[in-house]
């Protein structure tokens, strides 16, 4: 799974970085969440970090000037790798 968040920020429109981004994962077949404050977007590890790559150029390309990225592992449930277990 792989949450980014593209910036400047526009509260007024949907910047083309922020486009481009939400359009990678989408061609790419990621599951996709959209939240207040980031993106998430869920696949196969091949599939997640062949997206990431594409998201930095492509994104970076139409006009970011930062993008936070955070990757997990995850489990059949959803949930990162070691967290809730014993």
């Amino acid at each position: 799974m792989v949450e980014f968040t593209t910036e400047p920020f526009e509260l007024d429109s949907f910047p083309d970085h922020a486009k481009a981004a939400r359009r990678v994962v989408d061609e790419a077949g990621l599951a996709v969440s959209v939240g207040p404050f980031g993106t998430s977007a869920e696949g196969d590890a091949e599939q997640t970090l062949a997206a990431v790559t594409r998201l930095l150029r492509e994104s970076l390309d139409a006009g970011a000037t930062r993008i936070s990225v955070q990757v997990s592992v995850v489990d059949d449930n959803h949930t990162p790798e070691g967290v809730g277990t014993q």
